[in-house]
This record gives structure tokens, C-alpha cells and sequence, in this order.
């Protein structure tokens, strides 16, 4: 019989009404027996690891639950873990680099609505989520309303429909029709060794979308505050202003002081190409690395993860020329 294990750390999924609005109330003890429904003859345990709403999901909790991770893939053949939705992309997209070659399935799940409410959301999710763990198709990923996606390039894209998340050019990885949970195989991400636990960030990144008339002068007030990186996400295909408010000089002067800035699109599908227009060739000259079509949940924990490892430029830059866990397609 296959064992899983269950994560609990909060979110919508095990929330209960208080005076001050939803709240994550409700213990794995409570969780197991309601999980055990959709389980079929699949072994299950369950342990609260956090119990909070997932804006209160910081950096140092996703190492926690890598390392936490890593301990259970030596006795269980799968992890569910029940997280919020709000920043539930963020955490799928850090641990499939935290969790380098991870032998097991992770499957990251939650809800609309908690699993309490009786028309809620949580058990089709919890029913696709503990399924994809016990398939033995190693990766992380994130199961919602009956399809799976790829963990590093999934996104948030709706506030209250249960068809809150999509998977950003990619395809998703697996799907639960009348015929069964049908996997994609071709789509999996490939192991390239053994399991690395590699939890080292940095938090000093900063994530900033263009607008019509920003201020350059911003770049520096994060270089006073001792910020290592900055995500961009530029217009269209990766367009930053050099006439009026000059923010390409700006960007060249924090490269030359050592900051890494990353450059991406602000739409969610196709991704940047720097190559295409003058102003993006000018960032390119600048010293700029480029996001591509990577999520910007991807191309922030990247980023922050990147730091952890190394603060030498030019591996820095390998970094972010490789698709480490097809979190991104570079152009050959």
C-alpha cells in the first residue's frame, strides 16, 4: 500500500468562520478523516506544519518545508501539501529549486472554499492532489480544479472562481476526466541525479512593474536599502524608457554596482525578447538578464534563490541562462 504524506499549513482550504472573518482553524487531526474519503486504499498521515493564511507564508517557511520535505521522501511515496492560494504559486515555484531532483511526487493543493462548506471546492482538489502523489511521477507541482500543472509555472489568475490557477506557457502535466487521471509524461521534468536540498535564499529582492512616468531615481533608493536583485517586468516584450525619465541609465548603474536586475514581461503568456526592439537592446547592453517566458512567481524565487547560492556575477548569469527545472524555454 502506497503512503502518503499530508502537510497541513493553512490557507481557505482549513478555515473556519470567526468573528473576524475566515481564518485557518482546522488541525490535521480534523483534515484526516474528510482526506481519507477521496484516498481510496492509499495510506494516509497528516501533520500541521504551519496553520496561517498564505500571505503570511515568508521565505524562511519554504525552507522549513523543503528540508521537511526532504526527511519525508525517505519513508513516504508522495507529499500533499495544503497551502492558501494567494501565494501558493510562490511556494510551488521556490521549492522545485529548493528540492533539486526531488525522487517523489510534492504536490502542492488548496481551495476557494474551506472544506467545511458543503458545495467547497477542497475535496475535488484534495481528491486530484492525493492521486498525482501516489502516481510515482516524481516533481513538484500544484493540483487544482481537476487539472495538474507544472509547480514553477503555475499562477494565480482568479480571485473567486474555482478555476483560480492556469499553467503559464506550458502545458499542464496531467488532468482527471471520466477517463481517470490521464498524465502527460512528455511534460514531466526529468531527475539529473540525486535529491539536492538546497534552502539558501536571498530576501533583499525586490519585484517592480513599469508604469508610464516611473521615477528612475527608484532604483537607487533600493540600492540604499541594500537590495541584492530586482525583477522587472517591462512592456511588452521587455521595453524600458530611455527618453524623458532616462530609467535604462538608471538600470546601467545599478548592474555596474553589482546589482542583479532581471527583465520580463508584464503579460502573463509568451514572455520577453529583449533582441526584438532598441529599447530592449539597450537593456541587454546594459548587463540585464532576461526572464523569457518564466512566470514572474518563477522569475522572483529565481532570483531569490540564485542570490542564496552565489553572489559571483558571471555564475549568476549561468543561472539564468539554464532551465534548471523547466521553469523556462530559452530561445536556442
Amino acid at each position: 500500500m502506497k503512503k502518503l504524506l499530508i502537510i497541513n499549513t493553512g490557507g481557505t482550504f482549513s478555515s473556519v468562520e470567526s468573528e473576524r472573518g475566515l481564518k485557518p482553524g482546522l488541525s490535521s487531526h480534523e483534515l484526516l478523516d474528510a482526506m481519507r474519503l477521496v484516498a481510496g486504499g492509499i495510506e494516509l498521515e497528516m501533520e500541521d506544519l504551519l496553520l496561517v493564511d498564505s500571505a503570511n507564508i515568508f521565505p524562511d517557511d519554504w525552507s522549513r518545508l523543503a528540508v521537511r520535505i526532504c526527511e519525508a521522501a525517505k519513508g513516504y511515496q508522495g507529499v500533499v501539501v495544503i497551502h492558501g492560494t494567494d501565494t501558493m504559486a510562490y511556494t510551488a515555484s521556490m521549492l522545485s529549486f529548493m528540492l533539486q531532483n526531488v525522487p517523489i511526487p510534492v504536490v502542492l493543493t488548496g481551495s476557494q472554499l474551506s472544506i467545511s462548506h458543503p458545495v467547497a471546492d477542497a475535496m475535488e482538489n484534495c481528491r486530484c492532489a492525493v492521486h498525482m502523489a501516489a502516481s510515482g511521477r516524481a516533481g513538484v507541482f500544484l493540483a487544482f480544479n481537476r487539472k495538474v500543472m507544472l509547480g514553477v509555472r503555475a499562477s494565480k489568475v482568479r480571485t473567486m472562481s474555482f478555476d483560480a490557477f492556469e499553467s503559464i506557457n506550458y502545458p499542464d502535466v496531467a488532468q482527471i476526466s471520466s477517463l481517470g487521471l490521464n498524465i502527460r509524461s512528455e511534460y514531466l521534468p526529468k531527475a539529473k541525479g540525486d535529491l539536492k536540498l538546497c534552502t539558501s535564499y536571498s530576501d533583499r529582492v525586490f519585484l517592480l512593474k513599469m508604469y508610464p512616468g516611473i521615477r528612475p531615481e527608484l532604483l537607487r533608493v533600493l540600492e540604499a536599502q541594500g537590495y541584492q536583485g530586482v525583477y522587472i517586468e517591462a512592456f511588452g516584450l521587455g521595453g524600458l524608457p530611455f527618453l524623458k525619465n532616462d530609467f535604462l541609465s538608471a538600470v546601467q548603474k545599478s548592474v555596474d554596482h553589482g546589482m542583479t536586475i532581471v527583465v520580463g514581461s508584464q503579460c502573463r503568456y509568451e514572455g520577453s525578447s529583449l533582441s526584438v526592439y532598441e529599447t530592449g537592446l539597450k537593456a541587454l547592453n546594459s548587463g540585464v538578464l532576461q526572464a523569457y517566458d518564466m512566470t514572474a512567481e518563477a522569475a522572483v524565487t529565481k532570483l531569490m534563490w540564485v542570490l542564496g547560492q552565489t553572489e559571483d556575477r558571471q555564475k549568476i548569469q549561468w543561472f539564468f541562462s539554464r532551465n534548471l527545472v523547466q521553469e523556462v524555454q530559452i530561445p536556442v
